[in-house]
C-alpha cells in the first residue's frame, strides 16, 4: 500500500461499520468536512449537483461532518443522515470527526502534513473546505470554504483528473 496515497486510512459511516478508503481506489475523490448549521451548509446540496455532473464517471465525493468550527455540527450519527437525506446528498457521508489539532482524524493529520501525503500542506480552516484526491489516492489539491464546489476551477480540476 502506497503511503502517500489516503487508501492506507480506515472510516467509520455513519452506521457505526468501518470500511477502508482502499473502496474508492480508482475514483476521483472531492473529501469535504461539513456541518449542518453553517452559513456554507447549503453546499450540501452544491455538491449533490457536482456529484450528479460527474455520475457516469469514476468520481466520488466523501463528506465528513465536524464539530470543530463554532460548534456548527451539534448533529450526531442518524440524526446527520436525515439532514443530509433533506438537503438532498447523493454521496456518502461518514460519522463525524475532528479534523484538525491534535485529536484529529488520521485522514486530515494526513492531508495537514506533506511529509505523509507528498504534496500539500492544508489544515481546515472553517467547514466545507475540500481536498481533491486523483484515482490513485494522492492529495493533489485543495479548496477553501468559499470556493462553492461547482466551480468551474473545482470542475476543470475533476474532468483533468478523470482523463489522466
Amino acid at each position: 500500500m502506497d503511503n502517500n496515497s489516503i487508501y492506507q486510512f480506515n472510516v467509520q459511516q455513519l452506521n457505526g461499520e468501518e470500511i477502508s478508503l482502499s473502496d474508492y481506489k480508482d475514483k476521483v475523490l472531492l473529501v469535504v468536512n461539513t456541518a449542518s448549521e453553517c452559513g456554507f451548509t447549503p453546499q450540501l446540496k452544491d455538491l449533490a449537483v457536482l456529484k450528479e455532473q460527474f455520475k457516469d464517471q469514476d468520481f466520488e465525493i466523501l463528506a465528513f461532518p465536524s464539530n470543530d468550527f463554532g460548534g456548527q455540527e451539534p448533529l450526531e450519527g442518524l440524526e446527520i443522515e436525515e439532514f443530509c437525506k433533506k438537503m438532498g446528498t447523493n454521496y456518502p457521508v461518514f460519522e463525524k470527526i475532528r479534523v484538525r489539532g491534535p485529536y484529529a482524524h488520521p485522514l486530515y493529520k494526513f492531508f495537514a502534513d506533506k511529509k505523509l501525503n507528498g504534496q500539500l500542506k492544508s489544515t481546515p480552516r472553517w467547514n466545507f473546505h475540500k481536498f481533491l484526491v486523483s484515482k490513485a489516492g494522492q492529495v493533489t489539491d485543495f479548496f477553501y470554504p468559499f470556493t462553492k464546489p461547482t466551480s468551474s476551477k473545482i470542475r476543470k480540476k475533476i474532468a483533468r483528473l478523470l482523463s489522466a
